[in-house]
């Protein structure tokens, strides 16, 4: 039986076994399966993975393992130490956009509310999403890491935090993405851009009290759905400074 020494850096730490995490361990193999298939194998998803050295030497996750290598799995945090050339993941798309699993309808929310393009249907299926990202290049976000294994999936992210406002932010930390936010342009429902509207052509739309008291009013232009700066409106901009005031104290 063939062995190799592996050792996983940072965050990636996250899916291993608690007797593995931040240590140097064996891991025993047969005949010589590529290196990305044995750190999946190992629990780490590919798209996690930002660089891997392999006895001193960046290899690519074709990299097939050999009898005695020493390999050490570097996460996107370690990419201010990794020189251009040997990092696996492409640059991430100029614009940040994103489709989510089932299990992440409230981050879904958060992000369309900061203005991002944020794909999200409680029935998608796995191939379904990877498809999706892979297409449109959207950033896979789950709490699935089977998802992120499949060959398709380029960009992706396994969220760890379970609190949706502590996810958001999590997201918003990992892809460096607080000067992309732009609040109120993404319908929360449905994802769709929201434009002005005028008043006079939803009047009959809305309750009597709302007509009287607002004059600007803004609607999807994807499920119509009315939005105005009334109470709702305001808790909103109070989540937003929370989320972007957590982020800086963390």
């Amino acid at each position: 039986m063939a062995r190799a020494i592996f050792c996983f850096q940072a965050e990636l730490n996250h899916f291993l076994p608690p007797h593995r995490k931040g240590v140097s361990f064996t891991h025993e193999f047969k005949e010589r399966p590529s290196i990305k298939d044995t750190i999946e194998a190992l629990g780490v998803p590919h798209p996690e993975v930002y660089a891997i050295v392999a006895n001193g030497v960046a290899v690519e996750f074709s990299y097939s393992l050999q009898d005695g290598d020493r390999i050490t799995v570097y996460p996107i945090s370690a990419s201010p130490e990794i020189p251009s050339g040997i990092r696996l993941q492409p640059p991430l798309p100029e614009v940040a956009r994103f489709v989510l699993d089932v299990h992440l309808g409230k981050l879904a929310s958060l992000l369309r509310m900061l203005g991002f393009d944020t794909l999200y249907r409680n029935d998608y299926e796995d191939a379904e999403l990877a498809q999706i990202s892979a297409l449109e290049d959207r950033i896979l976000l789950t709490r699935d890491k089977g998802v992120l294994m499949r060959n398709l999936v380029t960009y992706g992210y396994y969220v760890r935090e379970t609190n949706p406002e502590k996810q958001v932010v999590e997201v918003l930390r990992h892809f460096n993405l607080f000067d992309a936010i732009k609040p109120f342009q993404r319908c929360m429902r449905c994802n769709g851009n929201i434009k002005p509207i005028d008043k006079a052509s939803i009047v009959d739309l809305v309750p009597s009290r709302i007509s009287r008291e607002i004059e600007e009013f803004h609607c999807c232009t994807g499920c119509s759905q009315i939005y105005w700066q009334g109470s709702h409106f305001q808790r909103m901009e109070r989540a937003i400074e929370r989320l972007i005031s957590s982020a800086s104290l963390s």
